[in-house]
């Protein structure tokens, strides 16, 4: 097979591994597509995306469009010339770019598919419960994550792993998988798996409401939830302390299995120790940030921000 000529399609973290590995293994990126710069923060500075930041390291053509059928761009993307096209949290491609290359487009998907399809798998995996989740690498098709699996490695979810410690393994899982795929598809070796159309757990876009803490719900849910959340987008519960309601994100927890008579969402604080009563037991936070303030550890809280008797969250 001749030289691979590859366009890479990424915009976080997440991505800027995959493409960091390819480089690494000497393997051919003649462009790199982004999102475009955008207003972010307080002070709306123009931020550029960490693909975009690392191709400007590694003097590599990059294009940023807004509109992915736009003939300027689909121009542009021609004359690169690629004949392997690779995805990483990207966004869906229209008919007219994945088709584009001779050998295809791949993406690299946070899940074993054909479980966990859509914008969040990973967080989904530990809000869910499982043990066990992967990164899979498969050709696109017109739908969303239903694409032909090309290579699939599995990882384990310890038992306190949260959300940002599985995607970093998962990250670094996935980049050495996408170079393996792209050496089958130079050695011509590809055999790929056709997805069963079965009903299959989703892994919807995380929303604000998502992530709203349910203190009714069982013990274990209520602690993968906060797990899957943390550290981004972080879960969230409104505190009614005497006369003041204010807004918490729960970060760091520990779930304490204990018999009680307190009611569900009851706060229950020492000098080092904030805790929140649930059946069959207590979530005991060890970092939190209220609304306004820093992201601090619990004895820090405690030393400054006083509970009533009363506090509850809901």
């Amino acid at each position: 097979m001749s030289d691979i000529r590859i366009v890479f399609m990424g915009t976080p973290d997440f991505a800027v591994a995959t493409l960091d590995a390819l480089l690494k293994a000497n393997l051919n990126v003649v462009g790199v597509i982004t999102a475009p710069d955008k207003p972010a923060g307080r002070g709306r500075k123009i931020h550029q995306s960490a693909v975009k930041k690392y191709t400007i390291e590694n003097n590599l053509t990059v294009l940023q469009p807004a509109n992915l059928k736009n003939e300027e761009f689909i121009a542009s993307l021609k004359s690169l010339n690629a004949n392997l096209q690779i995805v990483v949290a990207f966004r869906m491609l229209p008919k007219i770019v994945w088709q584009m290359p001779k050998y295809g487009t791949f993406n690299l998907h946070a899940s074993l598919l054909p479980n966990y399809r859509g914008a969040a798998p990973i967080n989904w995996a530990i809000i869910n419960g499982e043990t066990k989740t992967g990164v899979s690498t498969f050709f696109i098709d017109e739908k969303i994550d239903t694409g032909n699996i090309i290579l699939q490695q599995e990882v384990t979810i310890g038992n306190d792993e949260i959300v940002g410690k599985l995607h970093d393994k998962l990250m670094n899982t996935g980049s050495k998988l996408v170079v393996k795929t792209v050496e089958l598809i130079k050695k011509g070796e590809v055999k790929t798996i056709k997805q069963p159309t079965t009903d299959t757990k989703p892994a919807p876009k995380i929303f604000n409401e998502t992530c709203k803490i349910n203190w009714n719900d069982s013990i274990d849910n209520i602690y993968n939830l906060i797990k899957g959340l943390n550290p981004y987008p972080a879960a969230w519960t409104t505190l009614l302390n005497d006369e003041e309601e204010v807004t918490l994100k729960i970060y760091n927890v520990a779930q304490e299995l204990e018999n009680h008579s307190y009611k569900n969402g009851t706060v229950i604080t020492s000098k080092n120790e904030l805790k929140i009563a649930v059946k069959k037991g207590y979530i005991k936070i060890d970092s939190l940030k209220i609304a306004g303030k820093r992201k601090m550890d619990t004895k820090s809280l405690l030393n400054g921000y006083a509970f009533s008797k009363n506090s509850i969250v809901r």
